[in-house]
């Protein structure tokens, strides 16, 4: 398994949509849909296909081998 990059954010939650954007997963907008549309992304282990879904420091976001953790602070 990869390792784990963390990406801070200065306030929560932030929208899954906006994350993969800052994260570098995501070029733009319609890519994020992209993704999260083909159930390439996941949420603490779990498929997400919501661009809505809130998260908070801790939730690691996978898509294929690149594990990002959300770092608030």
């Amino acid at each position: 398994m990869s390792s784990v990059r963390d990406v801070s954010i200065n306030e929560e939650p932030i929208k899954l949509g906006q994350f993969l954007k800052l994260a570098g997963l995501a070029d733009d907008g319609s890519h994020a849909r992209m993704l999260l549309e083909s159930g390439d992304v996941t949420v603490n282990g779990e498929a997400e296909h919501r661009r809505g879904r809130q998260l908070r420091g801790g939730d690691v976001v996978a898509i294929e081998d690149e594990r990002v953790r959300v770092a608030f602070g």
